[in-house]
């Protein structure tokens, strides 16, 4: 089983930055995707960036351009740094890897527990 740690969530004005950050450990033996979601209350989860293990990334359309997603192999960490910040990216931030414990299992999907991010004046 993966643990997933998450931080860098927090109270921003618009404009301004933040940079998320989540760090896998456990059973792993490789992982493949590693992603950001978000969620408000009362609305589906949505993916906001994507990265794979080769780093290739995609992103919504709504955070193209401000955020970017990146991740370090070696520790298995992923990042999102979030600029010029809008009311509307608040939400709870969730990440997410797609992983195997050995080279002959099935792939995992794992979560963290979501850190709030929050853009208000």
């Amino acid at each position: 089983q993966v643990q997933l740690v998450e931080s860098g969530g927090g109270l921003v004005q618009p404009g301004e930055s933040l940079r998320l950050s989540c760090a896998a450990s456990g059973n792993i033996f490789m992982i493949y995707s590693m992603g950001w979601y978000r969620q408000v209350p009362e609305k589906q989860r949505e993916l906001v960036a994507n990265i794979t293990s080769r780093g290739s990334a995609d992103y919504a359309d709504s955070v193209k351009g401000r955020f970017t997603i990146s991740r370090d192999n070696a520790k298995n960490t992923v990042y999102l740094q979030m600029n010029s910040l809008k009311p509307e990216d608040t939400a709870v931030y969730y990440c997410n890897v797609d992983y195997i414990t050995s080279p002959i299992s099935r792939q995992f999907i794992g979560w963290g527990q979501g850190t709030l991010v929050t853009v208000s004046a």
